[in-house]
């Protein structure tokens, strides 16, 4: 089985002038080095869960939290901006995280390079 941040680690670092880089203690993923659209929360501060926070559409993470919330969460600190947590010690359907990744991207990225990247 694929490690879960390797794995996520691939799908950010596919996308057009991503860069990887440590913020607050966890690997995190910017485009062009000044726009964060992943983090990872590797058991941040004592939390239970292996999981990573991304940016997300307007009223995406109630949709996802609503409906399956032992796969999604509020995260603290960029909650209240939208952004939305997901588990990585839980079984995922990793065509959908994608998907996720690849959204947060086009939603922080410039829009040249966000018309760069396909979309299901």
């Amino acid at each position: 089985m694929d490690d879960p941040v390797e794995r996520l680690r691939r799908i950010c670092l596919a996308l057009p002038e991503v860069t990887e880089r440590v913020s607050h203690g966890e690997p995190s993923w910017f485009v062009r080095e000044k726009r964060q659209f992943v983090t990872l929360s590797d058991h941040h501060h004592r939390d239970e869960h292996l999981s990573f926070w991304c940016a997300a559409p307007l009223g995406v993470q109630g949709i996802l939290v609503a409906e399956s919330p032992g796969r999604y969460f509020v995260p603290p600190y960029v909650g209240h901006r939208g952004w939305v947590g997901v588990y990585l010690d839980v079984p995922q359907e990793w065509d959908e995280l994608e998907e996720l990744v690849v959204d947060a991207y086009c939603l922080v990225a410039p829009k040249r390079l966000a018309a760069l990247v396909e979309r299901t």
